[in-house]
This record gives structure tokens, C-alpha cells and sequence, in this order.
């Protein structure tokens, strides 16, 4: 594997891994703004212009977009989150050019008003997908709960009034502050020559306005409350628990990953022992989320209602045993493999790389080779694990709950 990066006199950034054994190649724009960078006038706008990207650019129809990644074969995509918007496509090598000219015209969208009018359909209609989705539905509430008024707490689709009062000149303001070039970093790994991916990018982006769009990194709060919402159509009982974590540029995040991994794992993990294996829940899952000078471990049960009670018991007591005794070292060897797996499966295609080599420069500007991830899971000990959990409190939660029991916390 080969890193390089550079910076285009407009502020662009530029980064690539590439590698001589991959035969294709992952490319794509990583925007710094998601939910945590909106007012509340412009909630979901992030997420709204991830749709007005495909619709089409002074050159190129919604239809001609759609179409040329069509013949290049790619796998292409977008996702939006509470920091970061992220464009990209997966293709031959042969496509590289074409794949970063087609990507840099959408990110110049035409944002017509009827396309504009029409996005907002889709959306309404997709937030109301989601409401029907419970996993989604609690994620948004626990999220409110835990974080409150902050830009993490916002849910990212935007809610029905926001996006309904939202006008195409708010987007066109929230475009110009938050898609200039100092914000955007272009990312490309796989077979890629770093040269020609200079040129191509300069020719294409060189352009773009050069500003910087600063992030108010304000502290996230958590507010360890409880709540519940009664949804009677659902046959079953949703609960989530949050936890403040280690952040995106902590160095504890590995041990975060190995303790959620221990706790929470499908399979051999604490919940699944506790939870799952005796029936008591469907799924017990604790994951480590590491965000821009914040995180959360995020615990999430799916149960019939009359065990949701005993299930809460029964995970809050399993918490509260690791902030008291830890994990054992059978435990972190288990869980550090695993973790490794993951990231080096993860890692075994382009595309894989893309998402790692990207948040990585977002976050803390460096570049971080499979190599030395590995090694710094197999260099995390047990007692750097146990200090996390102890000094974190884990146990100490936002606690909330959809289905149809109208108490459980």
C-alpha cells in the first residue's frame, strides 16, 4: 500500500491509498456537514441536498447521471450522518476519469426549484418509511433524549415541519457555506495512480470556491434520562441505552471497540449469554460510535413485552459488572480478534478502504495503514479496557423504550 495527499490551492484535499494488487478502484468526495451542522431551520437539509445531487447538473440530467454510472458498471451510492456526507462509486480502473468528472459535476448541482419541489415529496415520504421502521423510529427519540437541543440529538432526515417550511433558498445559502472546496476531501483507493489523480481532480474541483466552513464543536451533553413512547401497533419491545464514549480522536477508541465488542456481540459476547442465548431477547447488541469530539456506546434490544422489564434488569446488571470487575483476559483476547477480523475483512477491498481512509482525514488529519490499526487492537490491554468502562461509568445511561407497554422504565 502507497499514501499520498495533497492540498489544492482552493483547500480541496486530495488523499488516496493505492494498492498493485487491486483490480478496481473505490472513489468519492467526503463533505465535513451532516445534522450537527444545521440550525434548526435547516434541519435535514444535509440529508436533503444528498438527494439533490443526483438530480442532475447544468450539464447532466437526473436521467444522464444515472445512466453513465449505469455503463461504467459502478456500485455507487451517497449517505448522509450527523457530520459527514458522503458521495462515491466503485468501478474499473479504466472508469477513473470518468468516475471522478461525473462525481464532480454532481457535486455543482443545477438545485432546480422543481426538482426541489418534487425532493421534498420523496423525503415526506421517506421520513414516514422510517416512523413504520422501529429500529429507526427509537434511534431518532433515544438520540432527542440523550442529546437533547445539540445537533447530534437532530434526527438527520430533518422532521416533517422543517422540511416542509424549508425553501430552496435556504438550501442554495446552506450549499454555499458547507460545499466549499476547504470542506471537501476527494478520496480514492484500489488501483489508482496518485498523479493522474491530481489531475483529474484539479481539472474538475480546481475551481470550486475557496473557503473553509468552520464546525462548532460545542460539548455534547448526555442527558441520562429515561423515557418511554407507546406505540400499540407493534408487537414487540424496543429499548436503547446510551452511554457517553470516547470520541473519533481519542486514543482510548480501540479499547471502545474491543469493550463493545465483548458486551454486545452477536455471538459469545455478554448480552448474547445474558439475552439471547436464554431466550429473554431476539437481539441484544452494545456498539461503540465514535463521533467528532464526542461518542456513545449504544445498546439496542428487540423483546416480547413482558420480558422488556427483565431484560433491562438483566442488561443493567451485566454493565454494571464490567464498570465493577472488568472484563477477563480470555474476554479481551476473544473480542481484540474479532475486532481485528473485522477491520482486516473490512479492509480486503477497495471499497472497504475508502470509508476508513476518509474518516480518518476528517477526524484527525492523519493517515492510518491496515497495518498499524492491527497493531494498535492486539496493543490495547486489560487494564486499558477496564479503566475505560470504570472511569466511563457505562452502566449510567439514557434509558428509552417504543412498543406497545406504556411503562418499562
Amino acid at each position: 500500500m502507497k499514501f499520498n495527499h495533497t492540498t489544492l490551492d482552493n483547500g480541496l484535499r486530495i488523499i488516496a491509498e493505492s494498492s498493485d494488487t487491486s483490480r478496481s478502484v473505490a472513489f468519492g468526495f467526503f463533505v465535513r456537514t451532516g445534522a450537527r451542522d444545521e440550525s434548526p431551520a435547516e434541519f435535514g437539509l444535509s440529508h436533503f441536498l444528498e438527494h439533490m445531487m443526483f438530480k442532475g447538473t447544468a450539464s447532466r440530467t437526473a436521467h444522464d447521471v444515472n445512466r453513465e454510472f449505469d455503463e461504467m458498471g459502478a456500485r455507487y451510492n451517497a449517505f448522509t450522518s450527523h457530520e459527514n456526507t458522503v458521495y462515491y462509486g466503485n468501478v474499473l480502473p479504466e472508469f477513473l476519469p470518468r468516475v471522478v468528472d461525473l462525481l464532480s459535476d454532481m457535486l455543482r448541482p443545477s438545485l432546480r426549484q422543481e426538482d426541489f419541489d418534487m425532493e421534498k415529496k420523496v423525503i415526506l415520504e421517506e421520513m414516514a418509511m422510517y416512523e413504520d421502521i422501529p429500529q429507526h423510529d427509537l434511534a431518532d427519540k433515544a438520540l432527542k433524549t440523550h442529546f437533547g437541543d445539540h445537533g447530534l440529538g437532530q434526527p438527520v432526515i430533518g422532521t416533517r415541519e422543517s422540511i416542509a417550511t424549508v425553501t430552496s433558498e435556504q438550501m442554495h445559502d446552506y450549499f454555499d457555506r458547507r460545499y466549499a472546496a476547504g470542506n471537501v476531501v476527494a478520496v480514492a483507493t484500489g488501483a489508482v495512480d496518485f498523479d493522474q489523480l491530481v489531475d483529474l481532480v484539479s481539472a474538475r474541483a480546481g475551481q470550486w470556491v475557496a473557503r473553509s466552513a468552520d464546525r462548532e464543536l460545542t460539548p455534547a451533553q448526555a442527558s441520562l434520562a429515561t423515557d418511554t413512547f407507546v406505540k400499540n401497533s407493534l408487537a414487540r419491545q424496543h429499548l436503547v441505552l446510551i452511554s457517553p464514549a470516547p470520541s473519533a480522536q481519542a486514543d482510548e477508541r480501540f479499547a471502545a471497540s474491543i469493550l463493545a465488542n465483548a458486551v454486545g456481540d452477536s455471538t459469545g459476547s455478554r448480552y448474547f449469554w445474558a439475552l439471547v442465548e436464554p431466550a429473554l431477547a431476539d437481539v441484544a447488541a452494545y456498539g461503540y460510535e465514535p463521533l467528532d469530539a464526542a461518542g456513545m456506546f449504544m445498546s439496542y434490544f428487540c423483546c416480547d413485552p413482558s420480558q422488556a422489564p427483565r431484560v433491562l434488569e438483566v442488561a443493567r446488571a451485566e454493565l454494571s459488572k464490567v464498570v465493577r470487575d472488568g472484563i477477563t483476559a480470555e474476554e479481551l483476547t476473544r473480542s481484540a480478534n474479532k475486532t481485528a477480523s473485522a477491520v482486516t475483512l473490512g479492509s480486503e477491498v477497495p471499497m472497504g478502504r475508502f470509508v476508513s481512509l476518509g474518516t480518518n482525514w476528517l477526524y484527525r488529519q492523519e493517515y492510518r495503514s491496515l497495518v498499524a490499526d492491527l497493531e494498535a487492537i492486539r496493543s490495547v490491554s486489560l487494564e486499558q479496557v477496564n479503566a475505560l468502562a470504570r472511569d466511563l461509568s457505562i452502566d449510567r445511561t439514557t434509558t428509552v423504550a417504543l412498543g406497545p407497554l406504556e411503562k418499562v422504565v
